[in-house]
């Protein structure tokens, strides 16, 4: 599967609506910090949350960035982190 490994991170001026896009981001990707989560999706997916993310915010006030970091299989993030242990994503199996 074509999956590329992106970081998302959101700036929401509501807290009604930033708790929406938490629950959003949750069924999209790993939580890292506040407003700031790891996602490996697909071409389908990744339209699929931005589409969610278009519906629910406020374009004149809140902000989220989508970063792109390439192919999730081939990516190997340099991430210098302090406290926490950062770990870059994996692949795992979904069963339906």
């Amino acid at each position: 599967m074509d999956e590329h490994l992106y970081i998302v991170t959101y700036d929401i001026a509501d807290e009604k609506r930033w708790r929406a896009v938490f629950k959003i981001m949750k069924g999209y990707g790993e939580w890292l910090q506040l407003s700031v989560f790891q996602c490996r999706l697909s071409p389908r997916r990744h339209a699929e949350l931005i589409e969610l993310l278009t519906g629910a915010i406020n374009h004149r006030q809140d902000h989220v960035l989508l970063m792109n970091l390439g192919p999730a299989d081939k990516v190997d993030p340099r991430v210098v982190s302090l406290g926490k242990n950062f770990q870059a994503i994996d692949k795992v199996p979904l069963i339906i």
